[in-house]
């Protein structure tokens, strides 16, 4: 199951992680996040293990929305070695998602 990630855990589970990290905004009124938030979910299982996936409520979570600009979701940033290195905006495959965290894993 995917982390959920918040202000306090967020430099902790991601921006120390020795994995690749995948962290999707969210929020519970926005249609898209609800259409991409099973397939994270899934990449969660298939890459526990290997890579961090995590959630963030950005109306729970200002702070971190703030920080890295986000003003769409959903938006999922992809970290590696503490800084994001690719970055996916909008409903999008699992192919997809799971490509660019593939990218991630040499």
């Amino acid at each position: 199951m995917a982390i959920e990630l918040t202000d306090a855990n967020f430099d902790e589970l991601v921006i120390k992680s020795d994995k690749p990290v995948l962290v999707d905004f969210w929020a519970e009124w926005c249609g898209p996040c609800r259409m991409v938030g099973p397939l994270v979910e899934e990449i969660s299982k298939e890459y526990d293990g290997k890579a961090v996936v995590g959630k963030v409520d950005v109306d729970s979570n200002p702070g971190i929305s703030a920080r890295f600009g986000i003003r769409n979701i959903p938006t999922i940033l992809f970290f590696k070695g503490g800084e994001i290195v690719d970055k996916q905006v909008g409903a999008v495959p699992k192919t997809v998602l799971a490509g660019k965290l593939d990218a991630q894993m040499s």
